[in-house]
């Protein structure tokens, strides 16, 4: 059983609809909110009015685009978590208004399972079973894909997520938000080995990053009280520097879970998967370890509605449907299977 999907993706800061019919992406509308540039980090409260704001025009682009009537959907599709309550609550309060007015099934999607299946926007597709390394400004996983809807997680981060890691280090340098791009920017004109930081090695297949970041701040602490203008002589070192840290500890839990697994199909997920560091990194690595490596396009890296409609195309055919009465989980867990 296959169909035409609706998918709404409201999560975050951005509000994207995306028409999926058969497994194929029709189109993909996604409206970033700006406003949150000037404070630093995503506000709530300006997330859940622009989503209001923006909603409607976006699904009517999404189905415009796409050819689309709403008379022609088989399902309505939603972020159900993880993200913010109240920017979860408009997509999924428009979703299920939508489906009953026109009297169709519903879907609700784990924004960190859509991230995965990702990669079956495009070609080409990563073979099952395969690791995915799922990295974002929330969440940092590595998951092992038995198919698109059986999946384990073997790891993760035990406190702050690597895009964390990005964007706070970012902030203390004081660059604008988000600070993850400006870092990878910065880093392309700089020495990876110029500065460095410490490694953390956290057992198995998990993950920490706050160490990093507490030695990056006191790091710079120190060396601005000998000299004021230290980060702006040394950003671009910095940048290269702080970045391949981060993205070498990333590599060595994803090379160890290769190894110890026998996978070589490799793929990344999420915004950080944005980063042309880690991007180039997994590539030489990839040749030099026999990998398969999978890497999404840039525009369905970061949130959008594309994945949420692949997530629900495979959903759909498995009979996976919400209720009316339900709601959205701003902490909903990934786990693998359902």
């Amino acid at each position: 059983m296959s169909g035409i999907i609706l998918a709404i993706e409201s999560s975050c800061d951005e509000t994207s609809a995306a028409i999926v019919k058969n497994g194929t992406v029709l189109s993909n509308i996604v409206s970033t909110q700006e406003i949150h540039q000037k404070y630093g980090g995503v506000v709530p409260e300006l997330a859940s009015r622009a989503h209001q704001k923006n909603i409607l025009p976006v699904v009517n682009e999404a189905l415009t685009e796409a050819n689309i009537k709403k008379s022609d959907l088989d399902a309505i599709a939603f972020t159900k978590g993880p993200g913010l309550l109240g920017a979860l609550l408009v997509g999924a309060s428009f979703a299920k208004g939508m489906a009953m007015a026109l009297k169709k099934p519903l879907i609700g999607v784990n924004h960190m399972q859509a991230h995965i299946l990702a990669h079956f926007i495009d070609n080409p597709q990563p073979n099952f079973p395969f690791l995915c390394l799922t990295v974002s400004g929330g969440h940092t996983q590595l998951v092992v894909v038995k198919s698109p809807l059986e999946m384990e997680v073997i790891g993760e981060t035990i406190d702050d997520a690597v895009g964390e890691a990005f964007d706070k280090t970012a902030k203390i340098m004081g660059l604008d938000y988000p600070g993850g791009p400006f870092i990878d920017k910065f880093a392309k004109d700089g020495d990876p080995s110029k500065f460095k930081f410490p490694n953390v090695n956290i057992p198995d297949y998990n993950f920490s990053f706050s160490g990093i970041k507490t030695a990056f701040l006191n790091f710079l602490r120190k060396e601005t009280q000998k000299d004021p203008d230290f980060i702006e002589k040394n950003k671009a070192d910095l940048c290269a520097s702080i970045q391949f840290t981060l993205v070498n500890i990333l590599m060595k839990k994803l090379k160890k879970a290769s190894k110890e697994l026998n996978i070589k199909e490799i793929g990344i997920a999420g915004g950080v998967s944005a980063n042309s560091g880690l991007r180039n990194t997994l590539l030489e690595e990839g040749k030099k370890l026999g990998w398969n490596v999978f890497i999404p396009e840039f525009e369905h890296c970061t949130d959008n509605a594309a994945m949420i409609a692949m997530a629900a195309h495979y959903q759909f055919e498995g009979g996976d449907f919400e209720t009316l009465s339900t709601s959205p989980n701003p902490r909903m867990k990934f786990t693998g299977s359902k």
